[in-house]
Order: C-alpha cells, then sequence, then structure tokens
C-alpha cells in the first residue's frame, strides 16, 4: 500500500504523509473569498495552521480557480512577499505558490524555501532556471493552461496516461533545465483543466502515478469542484460551497496518504493532519502479539495517566 513517498532533497525528511497549509492572500479565492487578504491576518492564520498541524505552508498571490484573471507582478508581490517573510521569521517551512519566476526569486529571498509553479514551469520561460540557480525544491504540476479558459482544455482519452504523459514531459524539461531531480515533486493537478471524472480516475490512481512518474507526489484536492458534485450527487441537493468540502478533502488525505503521496495541499489543515496520523499508525501496527516498543512520553499515542484505563472516555 505504502512502499517510500520519497524525499525531497532541501526539505525535513517526515516519516508519514506531510500535510502541506494553504495561504491564499488573494481577494478572489475559491475557497475563502479573501478572508487572509491583510498581511498580519495572513501571517496569523499561516501561524494557527501550523499549530493545527501542517508540515510547510503554501503562500500564494494569485488566484488559480477556474476563469480567474491573472494579477500583475508588482500586485502579486505586494501580497506575497510580507507573508513569505512574517512566516519564515518564526521558523516555518514555507512554499511560495507563484507561475512568475521574479516572485519566486523575491520570495525565496524572503525566506521561502521552496516553488510551487502550477504551470510546472510554462507559463514563464525564466522559472527553471531561477530555482535550478537558487537550488531549491520545485513542484511541478500537470497544466494546460491559463485558468480563463482551462475548462475548454479538459479533453481526455484516458486520463491518467495523457497526465502521466505531459507531466513527465514538464518533469524532464525541469531537469534538463538544471533542477537536480531529486528536489522536483510531482503534482497531477487536480481540478486544472480537469472535470470531475477525470479528477476521481487520478485519486482512483495515485498509486500509479507515484510509479510511473518516479516522484515524490503532492495531492491537491482541497475542496475542489469534483468534491462538490460528489457530494451533491447521492439526493440532488445543490453543490455545497467549497468551505463545506472539508470532510470530503480529509477522505482524499487519507486515500492519498495510503497511497504513498509526499504530501497533501490542503486549506483546512487539523482533519487532514489526523488523517495523515492514522494512516501512519495503521501502516506501522505491529502483528498482535509482538511488542511495539515503548510510547512517546508526550502527544498523541502515549501512555494514559497512571491508575486510568486506556479506553476510558471512549463512548463519552
Amino acid at each position: 500500500m505504502n512502499p517510500s513517498r520519497g524525499h525531497v532533497a532541501g526539505l525535513p525528511q517526515w516519516n508519514r504523509c506531510a500535510v502541506m497549509g494553504v495561504v491564499n492572500v488573494t481577494p478572489d479565492s475559491f475557497s475563502d473569498g479573501g478572508k487572509w487578504f491583510d498581511s498580519e491576518i495572513a501571517i496569523k492564520h499561516g501561524l494557527d495552521l501550523v499549530t493545527e498541524g501542517a508540515d510547510l505552508i503554501d503562500v500564494g498571490g494569485e488566484s488559480t480557480r477556474p476563469g480567474a484573471p491573472r494579477v500583475d507582478e508588482a500586485e502579486e508581490l505586494r501580497r506575497v512577499l510580507p507573508v513569505v517573510r512574517g512566516l519564515a521569521s518564526e521558523n516555518v517551512v514555507v512554499s511560495v505558490d507563484t507561475m512568475r519566476a521574479s516572485v519566486a526569486e523575491q520570495a525565496l529571498a524572503a525566506g521561502a524555501v521552496m516553488v510551487n509553479d502550477v504551470s510546472g514551469g510554462l507559463a514563464d520561460a525564466r522559472m527553471v532556471p531561477a530555482v535550478a540557480a537558487a537550488e531549491v525544491p520545485f513542484v511541478v504540476m500537470h497544466w494546460r493552461g491559463q485558468s480563463i479558459d482551462m475548462n475548454n482544455r479538459a479533453v481526455y482519452g484516458d486520463v491518467t496516461t495523457e497526465v502521466v504523459t505531459e507531466l513527465r514531459t514538464s518533469l524532464d524539461r525541469a531537469v534538463a533545465g538544471g533542477i537536480a531531480p531529486e528536489r522536483i515533486v510531482a503534482d497531477p493537478g487536480l481540478g486544472f483543466a480537469k472535470q470531475a471524472p477525470h479528477d476521481l480516475r487520478l485519486v482512483a490512481e495515485l498509486g500509479r502515478l507515484r510509479a510511473e512518474l518516479g516522484r515524490p507526489l503532492l495531492v491537491a484536492a482541497s475542496r475542489k469542484r469534483f468534491l462538490g458534485r460528489i457530494l451533491a450527487s447521492t439526493d440532488g441537493s445543490p453543490v455545497p460551497p467549497a468551505r463545506e468540502r472539508d470532510a470530503a478533502t480529509a477522505a482524499v488525505t487519507a486515500l492519498a496518504a495510503r497511497e504513498g503521496a509526499w504530501a497533501v495541499r490542503v486549506h483546512e489543515v487539523r482533519a487532514s493532519a489526523d488523517a495523515v496520523r492514522v494512516v501512519h499508525a495503521v501502516e506501522t501496527a505491529t502483528e498482535p502479539g509482538t511488542d511495539p516498543g515503548p510510547y512517546p512520553a508526550t502527544g498523541p499515542g502515549a501512555d494514559p495517566p497512571a491508575g486510568r484505563s486506556a479506553s476510558a472516555g471512549e463512548h463519552g
């Protein structure tokens, strides 16, 4: 179920699927509608996500929801840099979510340690050389074009085969451009130029994607449209808004973790952080009758206080 998830050079090595929390510094995000647009509020939100269990924080200043227009470079920098700087100053592992090399370079200078490019280096010809020069990890996502018209590009014969082929081309381009293979993460691009059946098929075949791409896999299903379609389909009810899709997101997190994903990218962290820890516990469970070794003294899994049953309170 879960062989090695792979390790990304330049980042901490977690012993389970990592959780990437999302901080959108935009007024028009599909998921939170600009709730974190103010820099100070965004920094606090990022720190709260770390407290809730995020291992790293992805900061973005440009909405990539379907149909979204692009913002100019100066505005993206104005949104992103203070938040990256503020989180990095608190020793948070920060990724910058951008398609612009100039934004990536300045965010790295401000303390980011990873670049997450939804275009996989295709939107800006300078991106791959910039990341190669910085020698930082790079997320390469499957991408067929800008958000303004990506729904028109959601045409596939065999979605998994085509995503693997196209994403492998982008991965090869990144390596040819000087980015070390051990620094590259692959992302199948759920929701980008894909309809709900395409997204579901990709989730169903995450193990195949990971095996055929040969790179650590980032799965970003959080609050996306295909989850809303699932939740609305059983009784004909309306598609729930993005913020009501967090339980469904956690379900995909558990599936992704079980299939060996390196990390999941989520807006609501706590449920997904719990999910990956449960998967890790299942994966490392020992056979009945064997000694699992000592429990940690504190934290999840610690021995119950003396004189109290381990099951006390379970039915309360």
